[in-house]
C-alpha cells in the first residue's frame, strides 16, 4: 500500500475548484472495454462513466480523446537532466517538458552532475526546481559515494531526511567497484530503507572499451566491452544483497547472462530488481557500422540474442521495468570520432512509442503490461506514493493518454529536450502521447507540454 511508503518532499500546489476540473472524454481505460469519460477534480479521479461532460462542473475543461488509451502516468527511474553543471545540454525545466511529452509524471534524475548530488543542499535545489517547473515530479538521486569517487559513503540519512526526501542512491555512470564500500552501503541503506541502484561495470575489464566485445567491434577496430564486466558485478551484488539484506536495483541490464543471474537471484528470494532501456530492447551493435557517435552508450548495444533474452525477461518479470537512461549531450560531444563520443542517448520522449511497438503492436502483450513495466513497477520499486496507481475513482490523477492513430517521425531538433542526440532520428513512431496530467493539472496537451 502506498500509505506505507515514505513521504515525498513538499509538492507544488495545483489549482482546485470546479472551474479547474478536467473531463477526459471517450477514453479506453488500459485500452479495454467501451469508451468512457473520466472526470478529474481537485487532483483526483472524481468519477468514471458516460456523458460526464454534460454533468461536469461549469467551467470544466473538456478534452476530446475519442478512442485514446488511458494509462497511469509513467515513472522513469533513470534519467540524466544535467542540472547543475551542464545546463547547455539539459535543464530541469527542459527535461520536465520532455517528460510530460513522453507521458511521464515522475522521473528520478541521477547524481552525476557538477557538483555531484552528494549532499542535501544539491538534492533540495533539484527538488524545488522540479516543483517550481511543475510539469513532472523530479526526484533527485543521491550518490552512493562522495564525489562519485568510490571511497567514502555519502550521508544517506541526511539526504533522506532533507526536504528532497531522497529515496534512491546511485553512482550511475560509475560502478561502486570496491566490495567493502558496497557492503557498507548495503548495510547502511537497509537501516534507512532506501534503494541502491548499481551501474554494473567492473572498470578493470572495460579500459578502452567503447563497443560490445564481439565480431562487430573486432571488425571495426573498436575496444571491446565484455559481458562479464556487467555480469560479474551483478553476481557480486546479488550475493551481498542476499547476505546483508538491503534493497538493490540493477541499472540498464544489457546481457543474456545478466538475465540468467537475475532469474537465479529472484528464485532465491534475494531483494534484487532490474530495469532495461528501450535501446537495449531494440538496437544492436550492428548500428556501429557507421561509426556515428550517437550510437555510443554505456553499457554498449549488444547482440540480437541479448535483445531477445531481455525482451523475454521483461515479459516474464525477471526484469522488472523499463527505464530510459535519458542522457542528453551537446553536438560537440557526439559529432566526433566514435571512441571520443560521450556515451548516452535521448530516450524519454520516444520510450512509450517504442515499448508499445515492440510488445503491443508487434507482440502479444496488452496495455496493462505497458502500465506495469512503465508505471506500476517503477513506483513500487522506489516506494513512490501517488504514482503507478490504478485508474479508479479516488486515486491521484496522474495519467497519460496515448493516441493510437497518430504516428510521428522522431527528429531530435523537434523534441522538447535541449539536446538532439536521439538514435531514432528519422524513425517512424506508431503512437503518440497526446495528454498528460500531473495531479489533475494538464501538463501536456495535443502532444506538447504546457506550463
Amino acid at each position: 500500500m502506498t500509505s506505507d511508503y515514505p513521504a515525498t518532499g513538499e509538492l507544488a500546489s495545483h489549482p482546485t475548484g470546479a472551474d479547474t476540473a478536467v473531463v477526459l472524454r471517450g477514453v479506453l481505460i488500459y485500452g479495454e472495454g467501451d469508451k468512457q469519460d473520466v472526470l478529474v477534480q481537485d487532483g483526483v479521479i472524481a468519477e468514471i462513466g458516460s456523458d460526464l461532460a454534460a454533468q461536469a462542473p461549469a467551467g470544466a475543461e473538456v478534452l476530446d480523446l475519442d478512442g485514446q488509451v488511458l494509462l497511469p502516468g509513467l515513472v522513469d527511474m533513470h534519467v540524466h537532466l544535467r542540472e547543475p553543471g551542464r545546463e547547455d545540454t539539459e535543464t530541469i525545466a527542459t527535461g520536465s517538458a520532455a517528460a510530460a511529452q513522453g507521458g511521464f509524471t515522475a522521473v528520478f534524475t541521477m547524481a552525476n552532475t557538477a557538483p555531484v548530488t552528494d549532499n542535501p543542499a544539491i538534492a533540495e535545489m533539484v527538488w524545488y526546481k522540479g516543483q517550481n517547473t511543475n510539469l513532472c515530479d523530479v526526484h533527485p538521486v543521491g550518490s552512493i559515494s562522495k564525489g562519485l569517487e568510490g571511497k567514502e559513503l555519502t550521508e544517506f540519512g541526511m539526504m533522506a531526511d532533507s526536504d528532497a526526501k531522497v529515496r534512491m542512491f546511485s553512482d550511475d555512470g560509475k560502478c561502486v567497484d570496491d566490495p567493502r564500500l558496497m557492503r557498507r552501503a548495503i548495510e547502511y541503506s537497509k537501516g534507512m530503507d532506501v534503494l541502491l541502484a548499481q551501474h554494473c561495470e567492473e572498470p578493470r575489464l572495460t579500459i578502452g572499451a567503447v563497443a560490445h566485445e564481439g565480431e562487430t567491434a573486432a571488425r571495426l577496430g573498436l575496444g571491446g566491452w565484455p559481458r562479464v564486466a556487467e555480469e560479474s558485478i551483478v553476481a557480486r551484488d546479488a550475493i551481498m544483497a542476499r547476505d546483508y539484506g538491503g534493497r538493490l536495483h540493477i541499472c540498464h541490464a544489457s546481457t543474456e547472462g545478466t538475465v540468467e543471474l537475475l532469474r537465479w537471484a529472484k528464485s532465491h528470494g534475494i531483494p534484487l530488481t532490474a530495469e532495461v532501456t528501450p535501446h537495449h530492447l531494440l538496437l544492436t551493435d550492428e548500428r556501429l557500422e557507421t561509426y556515428d557517435g550517437v550510437n555510443r552508450v554505456n553499457p554498449p548495444l549488444r547482440e540480437q540474442r541479448d535483445v531477445e533474452a531481455l525482451r523475454a525477461a521483461l515479459i516474464d518479470g525477471t526484469v522488472d521495468c523499463v527505464a530510459t537512461d535519458h542522457a542528453p549531450h551537446g553536438s560537440e560531444d557526439k559529432c566526433c570520432e566514435f571512441d571520443q563520443a560521450r556515451p548516452g542517448m535521448l530516450g524519454i520522449e520516444t520510450s512509450l512509442a517504442l515499448i508499445a511497438k515492440i510488445f503491443v503492436i508487434d507482440g502479444d502483450e496488452d496495455w496493462r503490461f505497458v502500465a506495469k513495466v512503465m508505471s506500476e513497477r517503477p513506483a513500487e520499486i522506489t516506494k513512490l506514493p501517488g504514482h503507478g496507481r490504478p485508474i479508479a475513482v479516488g486515486e491521484p490523477a496522474n495519467l497519460c493518454a496515448v493516441d493510437l492513430n497518430q504516428s510521428w517521425t522522431a527528429h531530435g531538433e523537434d523534441m522538447a529536450s535541449k539536446a538532439s542526440n536521439t538514435p531514432y532520428e528519422g524513425m517512424e513512431m506508431p503512437v503518440k502521447v497526446s495528454t498528460t496530467l500531473l495531479r489533475g493539472k494538464v501538463t501536456c496537451k495535443n502532444g506538447s507540454s504546457v506550463k
